[in-house]
C-alpha cells in the first residue's frame, strides 16, 4: 500500500494534501509544491483516508482533489467537505476538463479548478493564488466558464448550503437509497432523529419526498468524464 502520509521531521503542521489515488502525479504534484511550501505536504489516495488525515491534522488549509479517486463520486466529495471543513480550501485538479464540469465545480465552492495537463509552474502559481484568497481557473477558460454560468448549479448550491454537516450526510445516505433505520445505524443516532434531517432537508432542497431529494443530489452533482482513463 502506498505510504499515506508523508511529511518533515517532527513537525505535524501540515497545511497541504494531495487527495489522488495515483502515486506518480501525486509524487509529481508534491515535488510542484515543497518547492514553493515550506509547511509539510501529505497525501491520501482513498476519499475516505483524506477525511482521516483532516480530522488528525487540524492545520490543514487546502486540498487538492481528484474528482475520480476512490470514494469521490462526482463532486459528492467537494461538496462533502465545503460542508463537513467550510474553512479548509478545496481545489479540483482532475484530467476532465470538459466546460461544465468546471463551472459544476466552481459553483459547488472549489477554490480553483487545474486541469492535470497543465505544466506545474502555472499549477504552483494558481496555488499561491488560492492561498492568498483568490479563486483560480485556467486564462484561456476563465472567461467561457464565467459566462457561461448555470444558474440551475448556483441555486442547488446555496440550498446545499443551508443543511448542516449532519443533513448533508443523512442527503448523501438517501442519495444511497439507504432507509431511515440504515442511516440512524450509519450514523449511530436514533431513527427518530434521521426523521427529523430528512424533514429539514426536504424543505431546504424544496423538494416534496425523500426520493427527490436523492435523485437531485445525484443530477446536480454528476459529472461527465470522459478523461477518466487517461487521469494520471
Amino acid at each position: 500500500m502506498a505510504t499515506l502520509v508523508t511529511y518533515r521531521e517532527g513537525s505535524t503542521m501540515a497545511r497541504v494534501i494531495i487527495a489522488d489515488d495515483h502515486p506518480l502525479f501525486r509524487a509529481a504534484l508534491k515535488q510542484a509544491l515543497t518547492e514553493t511550501l515550506s509547511a509539510p505536504i501529505l497525501e491520501a489516495e482513498s476519499f475516505e483516508q483524506l477525511l482521516a488525515l483532516i480530522d488528525s491534522h487540524p492545520h490543514v488549509e487546502l486540498v487538492l482533489l481528484d474528482l475520480t479517486m476512490p470514494g469521490n463520486r462526482g463532486l459528492t466529495g467537494l461538496t462533502s467537505l465545503r460542508s463537513r471543513y467550510p474553512d479548509i480550501l478545496v481545489v479540483v485538479v482532475s484530467a476532465n476538463e470538459q466546460l461544465a464540469t468546471i463551472r459544476q465545480a466552481m459553483a459547488f465552492g472549489a477554490s480553483a479548478y487545474i486541469p492535470k495537463s497543465m505544466p506545474l509552474a502555472e499549477l504552483q502559481a494558481a496555488i499561491h493564488s488560492v492561498l492568498a484568497g483568490d479563486t483560480w481557473l485556467p486564462a484561456d477558460i476563465k472567461q467561457a466558464v464565467t459566462q457561461a454560468a448555470d444558474d440551475d448549479y448556483v441555486e442547488f448550491a446555496g440550498r446545499l448550503e443551508q443543511l448542516t454537516p449532519q443533513q448533508f450526510r443523512v442527503l448523501e445516505c438517501l442519495a444511497d437509497g439507504l432507509l431511515n433505520k440504515q442511516i440512524a445505524y450509519e450514523l449511530n443516532v436514533q431513527e427518530t432523529t434521521i426523521k427529523q434531517h430528512v424533514s429539514a432537508i426536504l424543505k431546504k432542497l424544496n423538494v416534496t419526498n425523500r426520493t427527490q431529494a436523492g435523485i437531485l443530489f445525484k443530477q446536480m452533482l454528476s459529472t461527465i468524464d470522459t478523461n477518466h482513463s487517461t487521469d494520471a
